[in-house]
């Protein structure tokens, strides 16, 4: 361990082990987060499995994981050997360390705790996996890491005296999710591709070919696109919206800085519409997790809707694994969650 980072010792090492990169927490028996760490070893950039793992494909990716949580944090492991140990996001998928099969819904986000995969790691020691959660149906839908955001924005709000008896949670990302909960239960959830589509148009579609990367001289370039986005007499959808970022550029309209401003709202104000009707219910407040710049950017959108955001929380994946491990009883302790 680092000399300079001593710290008492830790009931829980939590982990939030995504697709590109590796988080781990180390938290206290009161639920207060003493160390955090990041690494690039996130489940499709995992190292090399060291020699003499073995010719199995299973034992060497077994091997692999083991690997980048040592790397990381192997120090908290051998320092605090009682610590349970416990990972929520792509570590269950089909490509992790072991697969966490999804949770129906409706779901209590304490009902996870009941569904954990243990994984056996070398000695002896357990890893837990978070499960994932999946909504059946005609199309469905699936969400893997934000359940546990999901947990910690509870956690925060319930430690502050928030209410959380009707809520809409927002996790703007690469694939946003919108999730209703009742009482603590996930009822139902969606999911937008918007992050996703933005990074495609800019950088693999004509429309990134005038757009400069230099900071917007137009503030309002974002908020006018939200308005394009709303539902309107003769609009054409989406995808005829899209192209106005071209168009707008062509004529003189649009400067280079600002077209990815544009587009951005564009995407976003069509996310904000389609939620449009089920936001009409006035007891469904609004809570927004992740990424401070752009859940203000949803924000905004929302309130150009007439419907203003209650909260915006950050870190909260520390506070959510803290719930779902006590919730297993995996510690024990009465919460005070520091998010960070």
């Amino acid at each position: 361990m680092n000399p300079s980072e001593r710290m008492e010792a830790p009931a829980l090492i939590g982990l939030d082990w995504g697709t590109s990169s590796l988080r781990a927490y180390a938290v206290d028996s009161g639920g207060r987060v003493l160390a955090s760490r990041r690494s690039e070893h996130g489940i499709m950039h995992l190292p090399e499995a060291p020699a003499g793992s073995g010719p199995n494909a299973s034992t060497q990716n077994a091997a692999r994981f083991e690997s980048a949580l040592q790397t990381l944090c192997g120090d908290w492991l051998q320092a605090h050997p009682q610590a349970a140990l416990l990972a929520c996001g792509m570590v269950g998928s089909a490509q992790g360390w072991r697969e966490a099969a999804y949770h129906p819904t409706p779901c209590a986000i304490d009902q996870l705790a009941q569904a954990l995969t243990p994984v056996v790691r070398p000695g002896g020691h357990i890893l837990h996996i978070v499960p994932g959660l999946i909504r059946q149906g005609e199309i469905p839908n699936v969400m893997r890491g934000e359940e546990t955001q999901i947990a910690g924005v509870l956690q925060g709000l319930e430690a502050t005296g928030g209410d959380v008896s009707s809520l809409l949670i927002g996790l703007p990302g690469t694939h946003s999710k919108w999730a209703w909960v009742d009482g603590g239960r996930v009822t139902r959830f969606e999911t937008f591709m918007t992050g996703e589509v933005f990074a495609v148009l800019r950088h693999h579609t004509i429309l990134g070919r005038t757009m400069g990367d230099g900071p917007p001289s137009d503030a309002s370039a974002f908020e006018r696109a939200i308005r394009l986005a709303r539902p309107r007499a003769g609009a054409m959808g989406l995808l005829a919206d899209i192209f106005s970022t071209r168009t707008l550029a062509l004529t003189g309209q649009l400067r280079a800085e600002d077209q990815p401003e544009h587009l951005s709202g564009l995407l976003i104000g069509h996310e904000v519409a389609a939620l449009l009707p089920h936001l009409s219910t006035p007891k469904n407040r609004l809570v927004l997790c992740g990424e401070t710049d752009l859940c203000q950017r949803y924000a905004t959108a929302l309130a150009l809707h007439d419907h203003p955001v209650s909260a915006i929380q950050s870190g909260v994946v520390a506070a959510g694994l803290w719930r779902i491990a006590q919730a297993a009883a995996l510690v024990s302790a009465v919460p005070q969650i520091t998010c960070i």
